[in-house]
């Protein structure tokens, strides 16, 4: 008997999972659905990424709802128009001998018009982002006051993101009688906060231990100079050939410029990020769902939801400013039970953030080398012997060049000829990582080299014991898509300053920290009155630590987003104005020297023809 039927799920939907190639229930869905078949309980489960969450909600509600009503009776919510779509699909395949089931994907991006007319002709479950639920509702297109069950699907990941007050107007329109249903991959505060105030006495359910990754996911990171960033991940890359993976970025403009110079270099790679259309997206996906790309350069928004099978690598170009999106980045690859790789790519200054990751997962990192010029040959070499040696031969349609083929190879040996065929391949690696040089950046832990081109990172300044900086608190941060160089040229612009006279940024989630000389901080806090960003007010205000060298303080999450299909759009702000340009690590663009990344800084001149300036500390 299938494990299914014994979990409580009625011979249709099992028949229809079986021919999806369920076979067993994964640990949360032996654990979960028993319960949920209740109907009567409040839920929160919390369980790592690929971990069959989607059948763990998706089958119960379709034992739980009357499919002769044709009227709202679910409501699923989650962050990103991938996740939307992929958690739409999946439902209606599970239900696909079902009758009259009618499931409706509502979000940003695509025709409303079209996501109105589904409405009104039925739907009983309705899977949505918030940004575009919450204006279908303001429209009054929707009822859902006879929903029976909501379910909060990446919870933590919606309120990082800033839904927290749009799910407030959802929830407001459902009744109370219904049931929640909570889904997370981690468990900070602000999921306990919102579990409290829409649960009534919750069923949890744990698998594993709260915030930790994937126990078959390995972790690796590689410590390179600045400038050797994009030649260093190209090497690990080469390094393994057989890699299906997916690149995170911090930036949208990081992504884009690092995929550019992938496929100008011939690397089978493409960009995901929240410029794209929703056509882009979708062709972007199914490229990297068919394989055809072999790298996926992706903003951690953009790569919620991405559900792809045997991806065998996880790269962080750049380490995430959260955490917890630490754990959801690696839980793209191992899925299913699988094995995967996660690999970051560092440079010195940034071992705290490792060990910080290390206590949050309870995992070890292990540091590993950039790979030589000749280990990345010698892997090459082997991986090419292999796929000769398994190639698949296609004996009725190659016998007829057989003949031919012989003829041009009588006067080579055996030997002559293996050599020659792996040569093909193993030739251009050689030339390619002649007097390569070693990437990998001495470094004790605790004492490091550091780029001085690298805005926001220096040491606070101090004058005999005395700061002569003001530390100034701004409600804008990594959600907003900022990252340091951003914010640096967005204060400059606003508040007509160098950049050379901004000391330390430190950005945060929804808010950050800068510093300015003590003479300007009253008029950068001026210049800010009445300014707007996307919508809402821009406030800055003296940080309440003072100096330079005090701690942040309080969480001070205020000024949280709103509006429709956020969250990675543009924001209204000059990148190259006052100084602050594009900061970045990797100044790629194409450069396909493997001794030369290339790397750009603030004057547009290449960083290899300046004096390499470097101070210890």
């Amino acid at each position: 008997m299938n494990p299914f039927l014994n979990l409580g799920i009625r011979h249709d939907i099992v028949n229809a999972i079986s021919e999806l190639g369920f076979e067993n229930p994964t640990p949360i869905q032996e654990q979960s659905i028993p319960v949920l078949l209740t109907g009567s309980n409040d839920f929160v489960g919390l369980a790592q990424t690929g971990t069959g969450k989607t059948a763990a909600f998706g089958l119960p509600l379709l034992e739980l709802l009357d499919f002769e009503e044709n009227h709202p009776q679910a409501l699923v919510l989650c962050p990103t128009r991938e996740l939307c779509l992929q958690i739409a699909n999946d439902i209606k395949n599970y239900s696909k001998k079902m009758d009259n089931v009618n499931v409706v994907a509502v979000y940003g991006g695509a025709s409303i018009s079209d996501q109105l007319r589904q409405i009104r002709r039925g739907v009983q479950i309705v899977v949505a982002t918030p940004g575009r639920m919450l204006d279908i509702i303001n429209r009054k297109a929707i009822d859902f006051t006879q929903v029976k069950f909501v379910v909060l699907d990446e919870a933590d990941e919606m309120l990082n993101m800033g839904f927290q007050e749009d799910i407030d107007s959802i929830l407001s329109t459902t009744p109370e009688t219904k049931k929640t249903w909570l889904f997370s991959a981690t468990m900070p505060a602000e999921v306990r906060r919102i579990a409290k105030k829409y649960m009534n006495e919750p069923f949890e359910l744990t698998m594993g231990t709260k915030n930790t990754g994937n126990a078959n996911i390995e972790h690796e990171y590689y410590i390179v100079r600045a400038r050797d960033k994009y030649a260093a991940f190209k090497r690990i890359v080469d390094f393994n050939p057989d890699i299906f993976g997916i690149v995170f970025c911090r930036t949208k403009i990081e992504t884009q410029d690092i995929a550019e110079a992938l496929m100008k270099d011939g690397y089978n790679a493409d960009s995901l990020h929240g410029d794209l259309s929703q056509q882009q997206r979708d062709k972007v996906m199914k490229r990297y769902r068919e394989r055809n790309l072999q790298l996926l350069i992706a903003t951690d928004v953009a790569a919620r939801g991405i559900d792809v099978n045997d991806v065998t690598h996880v790269i962080n170009y750049s380490l995430p400013d959260e955490v917890e999106n630490y754990t959801h980045r690696s839980g793209r690859t191992a899925r299913a039970g699988k094995t995967g790789v996660s690999i970051s790519i560092i440079n010195a200054k940034e071992l705290g953030k490792i060990r910080q990751i290390e206590r949050s997962i309870g995992k070890k990192f292990v540091k590993a080398d950039i790979p030589t010029g000749f280990d990345v040959c010698e892997k090459q070499l082997f991986s090419i012997v292999h796929k000769i040696h398994d190639v698949e031969v296609n004996e009725q349609q190659i016998e007829q060049y057989l003949p031919r083929i012989m003829e041009e190879f009588k006067d080579l040996t055996k030997e002559d000829f293996i050599k020659r065929f792996a040569s093909i391949e193993f030739n251009r690696f050689l030339d390619y990582y002649k007097n390569a040089p070693d990437l990998n950046a001495p470094v004790e832990e605790g004492r490091f080299d550091r780029d001085r081109g690298e805005r926001g990172d220096r040491a606070p300044r101090d004058f005999g014991g005395k700061s002569e900086y003001t530390r100034l608190f701004i409600n804008l941060g990594s959600v907003d898509e900022f990252n340091r160089g951003d914010l640096l040229g967005y204060i400059c612009n606003n508040a007509k300053i160098s950049g050379r006279t901004v000391g330390k940024i430190d950005v945060k989630g929804v808010y950050s920290f800068f510093e300015v000389p003590n003479d300007e901080s009253a008029k950068v806090m001026e210049a800010f009155k009445g300014v707007e960003f996307k919508g809402r007010e821009v406030r800055i205000e003296v940080s309440g630590e003072g100096t330079s060298t005090s701690r942040s303080g309080g969480d001070r999450r205020e000024g949280g987003y709103r509006g429709g299909e956020r969250r990675e759009g543009g924001g209204g702000y000059n990148r190259s104005g006052g100084g602050g340009g594009e900061r970045r690590e990797g100044g790629y663009r194409g450069n396909s020297n493997p001794n030369n990344a290339g790397f750009r800084d603030f004057s547009g001149k290449r960083r290899e023809d300046r004096p390499e300036r470097r101070r210890r500390f």
